[in-house]
């Protein structure tokens, strides 16, 4: 019996011998592989031999949200995070499906000889976009047929005769919200009347008429006028008193906040103070759609940290005109706002508006006066905002 423990005691320890000998022979292997040649005539040598290709490389189609709807990827535009881009082979056989990330982009891998790549050999390849449910392509090219070809000594070994083309998506438009019997609301473009539709009581959604750059809406005490952005609107309870047509508007963005790409908004800005709101840039963090499309100026924007309830305020009232909504991530697509507006104790508005991350929305109540603004979700996620405006 103890010669064999002894046995197989010496068994354990040739194998955990056996096993140093080959792990120090693997990190000798590996720094002797990292240290290079000793000999420095190929250092800086033309390539010669150009039959191989190793390498892998992106094929990308770019899409942007066509905020001026010209079909051009303009100064006014930005890209698009959250779009779904579907790859299929000349035989019309599925690839694969991929959202653009941050910078717009459907990376799909393009590679000879990876196995991780999509796209691997020569032919025709077609990139559909999945249009979002109410949006339009400005561009006309949501489905492109591109052609691959081979080429030994490329990165990835193929090359396209060009890259797909840039696909500009403009925002759905419509005007919702809740209104009393007797209202009517009118479209109009450059002055010039295009529509006007009767209230019923209740709930109301309508799109916009493409060219509508401004609504009226009269009747019943709740006259007011808004100028119509690339983005819907929405208008919560009709209330009566409105902010006047010719009120004096001041827009508070959040690109002044910090030179750092994240910070807590201070008290102070804008001349409002503030609680449990971050400011960020649009591409601080990975494969956020909402921060990004949500972004009105390419830059910084701000949300509710962790998602919990934040208010906006000060104690001398201000007219409260529209703020700009979004919810943080595609997978709370539909999640609700709750907005609250206080003049004092008294509670003088709450609205719940309905969120995406594709776009923002435009929350329009056009409050002639209060004090606070409580803002939250039902479900917790991140509410996007921007572009608050007011009246002093």
């Amino acid at each position: 019996m103890a010669d064999a423990l002894i046995a197989l005691i010496g068994l354990l320890v040739l194998a955990g011998a056996i096993a140093l000998i080959a792990l120090a022979l693997h990190h000798r292997r590996k720094r002797r592989k990292a240290q290079g040649s000793a000999n420095s005539a190929r250092d800086y040598a033309a390539r010669a031999d150009w039959t191989g290709s190793r390498g892998l490389l992106n094929y990308s189609s770019f899409v942007f949200m066509d905020v001026d709807g010209d079909g051009r990827f303009g100064q006014a535009d930005r890209p698009m995070g959250g779009i779904m881009v579907r790859a299929y082979d000349g035989k019309g056989a599925f690839l694969a499906a991929l959202r653009t990330n941050n910078g717009g982009f459907a990376n799909f891998p393009m590679s000879t000889t990876k196995r991780r790549a999509l796209l691997r050999k020569p032919g025709i390849y077609r990139f559909d976009v999945s249009v979002p449910p109410g949006w339009r392509v400005t561009t006309g090219n949501q489905s492109q047929s591109m052609r691959l070809d081979a080429l030994p000594g490329s990165p990835a070994g193929l090359a396209g005769e060009t890259l797909p083309g840039m696909v500009g998506l403009a925002p759905a438009r419509f005007v919702r919200g809740r209104a009393a019997a007797g209202a009517t609301l009118s479209f109009v473009c450059e002055g010039r009347l295009l529509e006007t539709r009767p209230l019923s009581p209740g709930d109301f959604r309508l799109d916009l008429p493409f060219g509508a750059d401004e609504l009226a809406i009269s009747g019943a005490g709740l006259e007011r006028r808004l100028k119509l952005s690339a983005y819907p609107v929405d208008l919560g309870q009709l209330r009566p008193g409105a902010l006047a047509a010719d009120a004096a508007l001041e827009t508070i963005g959040f690109g002044d906040v910090t030179v750092l790409p994240f910070q807590k908004v201070p008290s102070g800005h804008g001349g409002l103070d503030w609680r449990g709101l971050n400011a960020l840039t649009s591409l601080y963090i990975k494969d956020s759609e909402g921060y990004l499309n949500g972004s009105l100026s390419r830059g910084y924007t701000t949300y509710t940290s962790s998602g919990h309830p934040a208010e906006f305020g000060r104690a001398e009232p201000f007219g409260f005109h529209s703020i700009m909504l979004a919810v943080a991530w595609l997978s709370a697509e539909g999640e609700v706002a709750l907005v609250e507006s206080w003049l004092g104790d008294d509670l003088v508005a709450s609205d719940e508006v309905v969120l995406s991350a594709l776009a923002p929305v435009q929350y329009a109540p056009m409050l002639k006066a209060v004090t606070r603004v409580r803002v939250s979700t039902k479900h917790c996620w991140q509410l996007v905002l921007d572009e608050l405006v007011l009246s002093r």
